[in-house]
């Protein structure tokens, strides 16, 4: 069977897989991102991650390679990223393994696949909360770039003026204050879920710092919708699998926040963390000599 490979860097974790025209799955790996090592030891891990997944398996036969990652991007080069410091890396320098590859930016590419095979809809947010917050802008129907690739850094929207400094170099970003990577490092934690269970089992320090992530949230995502009108927003992210915990009181805040009009809804990503590595596989069918014509919707 004909597949593309699939690698979806994160600032913790690199997923990638092997993925078939309809979108199936057909082989998945997790490394973690060498983000304290520097730039090019990220750059080294993410090439020898495609190497490692372009070779033949058994009846699947890799014939283009998409990759997602974050920052500003274009179709030729990772032009920036605060994450990982890198500027102006080429598409050539992730890879060189002898196959077509097509470069793109990390959340607008879940957001295509979230329009293929999960939510749809004409105008949606779509928002994977991780180690950092970014968007990918859905607006009648398409993903939005904006004027020089930078739409959708919502994470970096000022929701405490002077606040706690942010990795960008601003100060009271949403990031700063409702990221996973935030919120585990506000409560001295590895991980956002074990600050969650902390939450629960009452937890002061923790309460308050969940509490202002989700302030923090509502007030972004009322900042938004009353720029742009979105009919849903969607959550994904490692974030997302706090479910209720978090969505309902971001629900609430943002009702609250929006005195004149209706609250979009707000739900969790139906593809979950799969959305990332899904996107990177629609890049790589479209860097095939044969342009993928359209993905199969799956509910």
């Amino acid at each position: 069977m004909e597949c593309v490979v699939a690698v979806d860097v994160g600032g913790t974790t690199m997923k990638g897989g092997l993925v078939a025209r309809d979108g199936t799955i057909l082989y998945v790996e997790r490394r973690p991102t060498p983000r304290a090592e520097g730039a090019e030891r990220v750059i080294a891990a993410i090439s020898a991650f495609v190497g490692d997944l372009s070779r033949p398996r058994a009846g699947m036969w890799p014939v283009a390679v998409g990759l997602a990652v974050p920052g500003l991007v274009t179709a030729t080069h990772a032009v920036f990223s605060a994450a990982f410091g890198w500027r102006d890396v080429p598409v050539a320098a992730f890879t060189d393994v002898d196959l077509p590859v097509a470069l793109g930016h990390d959340v607008r590419a879940a957001g295509e696949a979230e329009l293929a095979y999960g939510e749809g809809g004409r105008d949606v947010l779509f928002l994977p909360i991780g180690t950092g917050i970014a968007g990918a802008v859905v607006l009648a129907g398409s993903v939005y770039g904006g004027a020089g690739g930078w739409a959708g850094q919502i994470g970096h929207i000022p929701v405490r003026p002077e606040g706690l400094p942010c990795g960008c170099g601003q100060r009271g970003c949403l990031a700063a204050y409702a990221s996973a990577g935030a919120i585990a490092a506000r409560c001295g934690e590895p991980f956002a879920e074990h600050v969650l269970r902390r939450v629960r089992q009452g937890d002061e320090v923790a309460v308050e710092v969940w509490g202002e992530a989700v302030e923090a949230l509502a007030l972004a995502l009322a900042t938004y919708t009353l720029l742009l009108d979105p009919a849903l927003v969607v959550i994904g992210g490692g974030l997302s699998q706090a479910g209720d915990a978090l969505l309902e009181p971001v629900r609430v805040g943002l009702a609250q926040r929006l005195a004149f009009r209706p609250a979009p809804d707000v739900r969790a990503s139906r593809l979950g963390g799969q959305a990332g590595l899904l996107g990177a596989g629609l890049l790589g069918w479209r860097a095939c000599p044969t342009v993928l014509r359209g993905a199969t919707r799956r509910r």
